[in-house]
């Protein structure tokens, strides 16, 4: 008898957007921020969201990253649908599962770095000693290991971002959201933080970001293009169909076996 064949191995993405949209009523028109958008995201890529001014790219950040709720479609995280969480349990999925990176570094004033990049770990009831032991090995990790106790006034743009960047780590998040990561910062710190988001993602990091920097853009392996609140176009960095999830390519390869085996 002829051996079966195994069946491929289906990657479960970790987040997907299904025919999701985000409307809003401005006056007597409607504004259709998001519309029936479909969207996988696997774990291991680095998405650049890209469209211009009123595209919906901000919009798509904050539904995806659970800080927004939709109007409409369904919203999956680890295979879980989360789309009619309520506000309290958003919350504690966005600590427990997302890290997000600001363009304007949304930090305490009047905490120091390690107190800011330990905070998610005081929602999620770590104890002070523990707190302070990650939070200072992640702070060590992108090289301001002697600046622990500095507060974001005594930090230059591109510190505050890197303080930003280990807090958005600190819980081990499934994603990473980066909204214009380097939007605030001089050239010069805009690479150190362009290197730290492209050497994180090949520590295995899934990163989402949205730039209206092509330079910036480059760094991810697969670009997203919104207009009108739709994706327009998914692509790769040689400007080819993106392929989100293996299922789509095990398709592809089993058609091209059956027209092989059709020929011979």
């Amino acid at each position: 008898m002829a051996k079966r064949k195994k069946k491929a191995n289906k990657k479960q993405p970790v987040l997907e957007l299904r025919k999701v949209s985000k409307h809003y009523h401005l006056g007597n028109q409607l504004i259709k921020a998001l519309d029936k958008v479909n969207f996988a995201l696997c774990s291991g890529d680095f998405v650049a969201i890209k469209g211009p001014s009123g595209s919906g790219k901000s919009t798509f950040l904050q539904v995806a990253s659970i800080l927004a709720e939709p109007t409409s479609g369904q919203i999956m995280l680890k295979g879980q649908d989360v789309t009619s969480y309520d506000e309290v349990e958003r919350a504690h999925l966005r600590n427990q599962e997302i890290g997000f990176i600001f363009q304007k570094f949304n930090l305490l004033a009047r905490t120091s770095a390690i107190e800011n990049v330990a905070l998610p770990l005081v929602y999620a009831g770590v104890s002070k000693n523990e707190r302070e032991q990650r939070a200072k090995a992640l702070l060590e990790k992108i090289g301001l290991g002697e600046r622990l106790e500095n507060k974001p006034s005594q930090l230059s743009g591109g510190q505050q971002q890197r303080v930003a960047i280990a807090r958005a780590l600190i819980n081990n998040p499934s994603i990473i959201f980066a909204d214009e990561p380097t939007g605030n910062l001089d050239s010069q710190s805009g690479s150190e933080i362009k290197k730290i988001l492209t050497d994180l993602n090949k520590e295995g990091k899934t990163i989402m970001m949205v730039t209206h920097e092509e330079n910036v853009a480059k760094i991810a392996k697969r670009h997203l293009f919104l207009k009108d609140g739709q994706i327009v176009s998914d692509t790769n960095n040689h400007g080819q169909k993106s392929q989100p999830t293996t299922k789509t390519s095990t398709k592809t390869k089993n058609k091209t076996r059956t027209k092989k085996s059709n020929k011979s």
